[in-house]
């Protein structure tokens, strides 16, 4: 008779206000929610929302719901880092710092003739390809790297103190330099060995690549 009882008693408030007898159980029985907070959850997943009641303050809430976020992650293209098996590229540990085309970097103001011009002929740039400075001894005008964190990086430059396992990665700002860079001993993977050669077409070629678009795009958000 008792259990018929509170069977009854619970259909009635279920009723009334709209608690799951489920709930009211678990709640009496202390079952632990899977989810690590205050609340207890009350409805089920409906449109990327779930209603929930704060037992400490003892008003409904609504949160996002943690599958929705997972789809959209889900959605989203990979990053260069992930995308491919970098293992199978042969690889170095470097140090590599930032630099800029400005006076602090490489003496040269604006109005200088050769202002942004690299060693090989090309101009400097930050893109999905940019261009970066080695030792020619080591990494040939050409050379394209794939630097974790920054991504390609296609020897274009020298530099004075740039020598032996040392790279200096193009960024347009000092800002930039320290913001997204700084000083780090890195280890990157050589995709192709140059030939001692760099264009603007072929620099333009690499970038405009249709299939890695969509990792440019990534890097033109980030930028921006």
């Amino acid at each position: 008779m008792s259990l018929l009882f509170v069977i009854a008693l619970l259909t009635t408030f279920q009723s009334i206000s709209g608690v799951e007898a489920e709930v009211i159980l678990n709640k009496f029985y202390d079952v632990s929610s899977l989810y690590p907070t205050s609340y207890h959850f009350l409805d089920k997943w409906n449109d990327g929302q779930n209603v929930a009641i704060d037992q400490q303050k003892k008003h409904y809430v609504t949160q996002r719901s943690m599958p929705n976020l997972a789809k959209k992650s889900a959605n989203q293209p990979p990053r260069l880092e992930e995308a491919f098996d970098w293992s199978k590229y042969p690889s170095m540990e470097v140090v590599a710092t930032g630099y800029t085309a400005g006076v602090e970097s490489t003496g040269k103001t604006p109005d200088h003739p050769e202002y942004g011009i690299t060693y090989s002929g090309v101009r400097v740039k930050r893109d999905l390809y940019s261009t970066i400075a080695a030792d020619l001894d080591i990494f040939p005008i050409g050379t394209i790297l794939f630097i974790p964190g920054y991504g390609y990086g296609v020897v274009a430059d020298k530099g004075g103190a740039i020598k032996g396992h040392r790279i200096d990665l193009y960024y347009d700002t000092v800002e930039d330099v320290y913001k997204y860079w700084g000083k780090k001993k890195i280890q990157v993977y050589i995709v192709k060995k140059g030939n001692g050669t760099l264009s603007e077409e072929e620099l333009k070629q690499l970038n405009e690549d249709e299939t890695m678009q969509v990792f440019r795009q990534q890097y033109l958000q980030s930028k921006s």
